[in-house]
């Protein structure tokens, strides 16, 4: 007798346990769900009332039951047991979904099993990753209507590609083009995606990559959001740009030699956003890759979880592909070095930065989390006399922002409001970085308008005028956009040269001279030390 089958009586029927009294005409219904899902046994001679009531083992019998399965498409792979007067039918999971019997396509739900309608056949289809988005052709992307010459041309640079050949061969050998029954040259969505003009119609607007960045450790509060939505490769070079621009970078010498070196290593979250855009589920237009930062983390998250047949033990030790022509273009064009390595180098860079290895997680979303160091702190020289108190932290990317009247009254009144407000909570209520508002606070403290009593946490503004000076907005609005580029690395504390913050700033080394003496004059900058081994500091009174 069966060994488990006390086990199984006592557990009933279930998503791998089927049982039926007799081989009635729903038998073939049974064998084609559990092929199409993940396998299971089917025990003829027991009740749905766990009754073992047994069944005609024959020959014949077990004949005609053989020919039932039989007549299943594609034929499954399936052994037939005599336990008795009980028969066993076990059904493997099938290698050739979908099959389908007379009665049309079944799925396993729970212990039942579901016949698939229309959309359920797509569905099953794409789950299983038996249809490849990449390699669908759109017969409706003519090439001839929106061809982007730029982006084509980009991408043959990257990958090496010799343009001996026309265009149009060449995107067919990468399956990026087809001929369809009109003999048009049209795209397949893997060549949409890259080369295809998505400036009017905005058609794969579900594929682009949202950043956002929020206030705390929750989405409760957002403080900047920005959508990319060109072709994959201006996608991906985005996202990193706004990571370059949002998160903390601090600056390393090596001789004459300036490093920036991102606080999350930059090589990691370009294999993670990477990752996300070349295994993201395409099919799921409801859904976008996700580049989330918070105070205390990084999250990238693309929707579709981990391809099937590919389990989180697994993760970074082998690799299925959901897009294997867009794994192909991305590899060809520098973007991945070695196909399937991506999670495995991630987790290589992070610990050789002696930072811990992201966390990753599978559900709906595949989502990688890397944690944040502590903020980073630069040390002052000891020898530098009369260094100011405020020393800001860390070392950012400055976004430029024109500073006008309008943005310093809406800053002062803010403050006349609500005295303890935090830079950050003015920024969001001004719709600000914090950046402009540290800028515009800096303006007002040097005119003598604000102070700052307490500290930084817990203490508040004072107003030293009650009305925001007539002539504030000279301080800042007359200030070239040098003038300003040159200010906002001053204030945010960056240890740089002229030399360096031309090459920063990008602008000439004569624009930052005359910068520096501009904003001398003005008294909005001062130099602490000597030419050589001083720097300079924002003026603060």
């Amino acid at each position: 007798m069966i060994n488990d089958l006390d086990i199984i009586l006592s557990e009933g029927e279930g998503y791998k346990i089927e049982f039926k009294k007799a081989p009635d005409k729903d038998l073939a219904t049974e064998v084609c769900a559990f092929a199409n899902s993940s396998g299971g046994r089917i025990f003829i001679g027991i009740t749905d009332d766990r009754d073992v009531v047994g069944t005609d083992t024959s020959n014949p019998a077990r004949s005609k039951i053989q020919d039932t399965i039989n007549n299943i498409e594609p034929r499954p792979d399936t052994t037939m047991e005599v336990h008795g007067d009980i028969i066993v039918i076990t059904v493997h999971e099938g290698k050739k979904k979908p099959y389908s019997c007379s009665k049309g396509f079944y799925l396993r739900s729970g212990p039942n099993s579901q016949k698939l309608d229309r959309e359920g056949i797509i569905e099953f289809l794409q789950s299983e990753d038996i249809i490849r988005y990449d390699s669908k052709v759109r017969n409706e992307f003519r090439l001839s209507d929106r061809f982007d010459v730029k982006a084509y041309g980009r991408f043959i640079q990257k990958a090496g590609i010799s343009d001996i050949l026309p265009y149009e061969q060449i995107l067919m050998n990468l399956d990026c083009a087809k001929r369809n029954q009109r003999d048009e040259l049209v795209f397949t969505n893997a060549g949409a995606l890259f080369f295809r003009d998505n400036t009017e119609d905005n058609f794969f607007g579900y594929a682009k990559i949202v950043c956002a960045i929020f206030k705390g450790t929750d989405k409760a509060k957002t403080i900047d959001a920005k959508e990319f939505n060109g072709n994959i490769m201006d996608n991906i070079d985005g996202a990193m740009k706004y990571l370059w621009q949002n998160l903390r970078v601090r600056h390393e010498f090596g001789g004459i030699q300036r490093r920036e070196i991102m606080e999350i290593p930059v090589d990691a979250l370009r294999e993670a956003v990477i990752n996300a855009v070349c295994h993201r589920n395409y099919f799921e237009a409801g859904a976008n890759v996700m580049v989330e930062i918070y105070d205390d983390r990084v999250e990238i998250s693309n929707p579709g979880g981990l391809p099937k047949g590919l389990s989180a033990d697994e993760l970074g030790i082998k690799s299925l592909q959901r897009n294997p022509i867009i794994a192909d273009m991305l590899h060809r064009a520098g973007y991945i070095e070695r196909m399937g390595t991506g999670i495995r180098k991630i987790r290589n860079v992070m610990t050789a930065a002696g930072l811990d290895a992201p966390v990753f997680t599978s559900t709906y979303f595949f989502t990688a989390v890397f944690k944040r160091p502590p903020l980073y702190v630069p040390n002052v020289p000891n020898h530098v006399p009369n260094v100011p108190n405020h020393v800001p932290n860390g070392a950012l990317q400055i976004p430029i922002d024109t500073t006008d009247d309008d943005l310093i009254l809406l800053v002062f009144d803010h403050i006349k409001k609500n005295s303890s407000a935090s830079i950050d909570e003015i920024a969001h209520a001004i719709e600000r970085n914090d950046r402009t508002v540290k800028r515009i606070i800096r303006a007002l403290k040097d005119r003598g308008a604000i102070r700052r009593v307490g500290s930084k946490r817990s203490g508040h503004w004072e107003l030293l005028e009650t009305e925001m000076p007539a002539d504030m907005a000279d301080t800042l609005n007359d200030l070239t956009s040098a003038e300003l580029k040159v200010y906002d690395i001053i204030v945010e504390g960056h240890l740089m040269t002229r030399v360096e913050m031309a090459e920063y700033a990008g602008v000439s080394f004569a624009a930052v001279k005359r910068a520096i003496i501009k904003l001398t004059e003005k008294g909005l900058i001062k130099r602490v030390g000597n030419d050589r081994n001083g720097r300079w500091f924002p003026n603060t009174k």
